[in-house]
């Protein structure tokens, strides 16, 4: 695989890089998307059904039955070779940051550090009532565990539709956008705001943007180098070929 010689030269001086990941990673690792996985029983049911705060006021126990799924088919799931080249680049920069969108705590569990992870983390169980974290719980008669601080239902900690991302991290990674010297835009359609504003905002600022991905996205014309391809096979090459 061969990479622009600039693009080479540029990465080996840079010292604030930024990756923003999304879905197509995960894919890499089995991992289906969201909608991909209601197939079975589950493929009577809307994204509405399943990912909202109405929905799990109206049948929390669906809602948890479908979130107690998907932690298992994350648990199952190895981190893939993108995800161990990220943690490489992590090591050899002065100052990099990943946003991800995805929400199965992959790039934690393969070893990267700073990790804004912008709609949550499936592995992660917060009280639906009073927002305490849950390291542990225990099955109740409800169907759903309770929060131990005030008997609250506990819930997924991500992000639903119609909830806001945390403030906390969106405002890191804006920050960390503008700042950068190089963006990489890594398996993800660049449809979902406001993530997909990030390289954008990026460019504004004067950064390299490098779009990896599997097909072109509304980024792809705007991008200074489109690596088109799995993540998995491009960033272990490109990590070796810069260091």
């Amino acid at each position: 695989m061969d990479f622009s010689p600039a693009l080479l030269s540029f990465l080996r001086k840079a010292r604030r890089v930024v990756a923003l990941t999304g879905a197509g990673v995960s894919q890499e690792s089995g991992l289906r998307t969201f909608r991909d996985a209601q197939t079975g029983l589950w493929a009577q049911y809307r994204p509405e059904d399943l990912a909202t705060p109405e929905a799990f006021r109206r049948n929390p126990k669906l809602v948890w039955d479908w979130y107690a799924m998907r932690r298992e088919m994350v648990r199952l799931a190895e981190p893939n070779p993108g995800h161990f080249a990220l943690v490489e680049m992590e090591k050899r920069v002065f100052e990099f940051t990943l946003i991800t969108q995805n929400v199965d705590g992959l790039h934690r569990r393969a070893g990267s550090v700073n990790v804004l992870e912008l709609h949550g983390n499936l592995q992660q169980v917060k009280c639906s009532v009073c927002g305490e974290a849950a390291a542990a719980w225990e099955e109740s008669d409800l169907g759903v565990p309770q929060c131990a601080c005030c008997g609250g239902l506990l819930r997924p900690d991500v992000v639903w539709f119609g909830e806001s991302l945390s403030q906390d991290a969106l405002q890191a990674a804006l920050q960390a956008a503008r700042t950068c010297e190089v963006f990489f835009s890594i398996g993800t359609s660049g449809l979902v705001k406001p993530a997909a504003s990030l390289a954008f905002l990026a460019l504004e600022r004067g950064a390299l943007v490098v779009e990896i991905n599997a097909e072109s996205t509304p980024l792809t014309g705007k991008a200074d180098f489109f690596l088109q391809g799995k993540s998995g096979e491009i960033l272990p090459v490109l990590v070796k070929a810069i260091w």
